[in-house]
């Protein structure tokens, strides 16, 4: 089985375009491995617990109960809205998550991995997690994710020995950021890490060389809303020992019910670079200390800028994945995201791009080939064209095995491309003049729908809608309906 998760979304506010674009890269690889005839566990999640959550419900009036169950129907909504696959919903306020953390703590504590210390150092809110005073230094003082002064807290906190796994966690990375992403994706020894993109790696190498231990719980004075340390009641478990233990206790996986989960360790971790470093360095410190498999590789994108500015309650600029899909539909949002954000990279958004990508790519490339194709079988041999499928080969495969997803789909179009320009060459409605060439403008006719249908199969993990009208269409007894309009024209 394969096995796929995100990062789980944190509660205190509505879903974001990050968050759908965890949900549409995970989404992408899980349904080529469903193609290629592969079981997949595809997990995501909310993430519930924890200081930001609480202050949020205290603001709107509500409890943190109320509040998380509202919110996480927004995220679960979305990923129906979005078309993505077949999935497993973890939220970590579910009695078997927190029962499993628990017990989680109390292996991690039995094996000598926690000891309970004084903390004094620097806090940020927005990220809930701590940073050493050379951090601190180099971001001038301020959190260069949330652009707030950090808080200096001194309290007495829980800890993990990361630094007894610093050797091993740099030897994971060192030997995944040597293999490729085909390499890492076949193995199964569960002693190294990929980060993609590679640089990133490089990143983390630099943070472990000063990495200390870490605080893995608050003062319930300071956070009350969370999973109770065990056998300490006046400490609250640190979201990121509460959160990061969902990959493993979820659904199909159920650690520690199941010291060795079929489905564990996960093939790709989608996740934001922003929070890399805790994927990258405490997660697998966690999973040593437990005696498991590190995940195989992380996938780890970047940020959706809108009109490239940092998306902002301030500025007024924050766009919704419900405003987009509710005006432009599911598929034209999973192209848009998959194609034009880089998938390892930062990416913008404006709505004239959206529309220009909308019209000029989906509804003019795209739509009006398997327009004129259709009338043109319909028009000169009845509808009776018969694709030769086998005859076509899928030249995007091995880049999204390499999970290169926005270069994948831009080699898709240039073959669609290819076959409006190889219409406007040839010009079939000059060879339907001449009864003579009509078994030519059948073959032309018979490779071009071939064409179309094939790249319907490999549209298939990024429009879905879109690859089922088309074969629905093209079938291998030939056109019995309309063209259907795949994608309407917007203003």
């Amino acid at each position: 089985m394969k096995y796929i998760c995100t990062a789980i979304a944190y509660l205190n506010g509505p879903p974001h375009i990050g968050h759908a674009l965890d949900y549409l890269l995970a989404d992408l690889w899980a349904r080529q491995q469903l193609a290629l005839g592969e079981k997949v566990l595809f997990q995501t999640g909310t993430d519930e617990h924890g200081q930001k959550v609480a202050q949020k419900a205290k603001d709107l009036d509500l409890t943190p109960e109320k509040l998380t169950d509202q919110n996480s129907v927004l995220f679960k909504d979305l990923l129906t809205k979005m078309n993505v696959s077949d999935h497993r919903f973890v939220r970590t306020t579910s009695p078997d998550h927190k029962r499993r953390v628990a017990e989680i703590w109390q292996k991690l504590d039995q094996a000598g991995h926690i000891y309970k210390n004084t903390y004094s150092g620097w806090y940020c809110e927005g990220c809930e997690a701590f940073y050493t005073d050379s951090e601190v230094k180099e971001s001038d003082g301020k959190c260069p994710i949330h652009h707030r002064p950090f808080t200096k807290v001194e309290e007495e906190n829980y800890f993990l020995r990361l630094q007894t796994f610093l050797p091993d966690i740099k030897k994971a990375l060192l030997k995944g950021s040597e293999m490729s992403v085909a390499d890492a994706l076949a193995g199964d020894n569960g002693d190294y890490i990929k980060i993609l993109p590679d640089f990133r790696a490089k990143e983390i190498l630099n943070l472990l060389e000063k990495a200390p231990d870490v605080s893995i719980s608050r003062p319930k004075s300071q956070v009350s809303w969370g999973i109770p340390v065990p056998g300490d009641p006046d400490q609250t478990m640190y979201v990121w020992i509460d959160a990061l233990s969902n990959y493993i206790t979820g659904p199909d996986l159920e650690y520690p019910d199941h010291e060795n989960p079929k489905a564990w360790p996960a093939d790709v971790q989608v996740i934001g670079k922003d929070i890399l470093r805790f994927h990258a360095v405490i997660w697998p410190a966690m999973l040593l200390g437990l005696g498991l498999k590190l995940p195989k590789v992380l996938l780890a994108h970047g940020h959706v800028s809108i009109d490239g500015e940092k998306m902002s309650k301030s500025l007024g600029n924050v766009v919704s994945p419900d405003q987009i899909i509710d005006k432009y539909g599911a598929d034209a949002f999973r192209y848009y995201f998959a194609r034009h954000i880089p998938t390892t990279d930062d990416g913008d958004f404006t709505w004239d791009k959206f529309n220009t990508a909308y019209n000029t790519e989906l509804a003019n490339d795209l739509g009006n080939l398997v327009s004129r194709v259709s009338n043109m079988c319909t028009k000169y041999f009845d509808g009776l064209i018969r694709p030769e499928q086998d005859k076509i080969t899928d030249s995007s495969q091995a880049t999204m095995n390499d999970l290169e997803f926005s270069t994948a789909l831009d080699q898709i179009w240039e073959r669609i491309r290819i076959q409006n320009r190889r219409i406007d060459a040839e010009k079939p409605w000059v060879l339907a003049k001449d009864d003579a060439s009509l078994p030519q403008l059948n073959t032309l006719l018979t490779e071009i729908v071939s064409n179309i249908i094939q790249i319907a199969s490999e549209i298939d993990p990024f429009l879905p809608e879109t690859s089922a009208k088309i074969r629905a269409h093209f079938t291998p007894d030939g056109i019995k309906d309309k063209a259907p309009i795949l994608f309407p024209k917007h203003d």
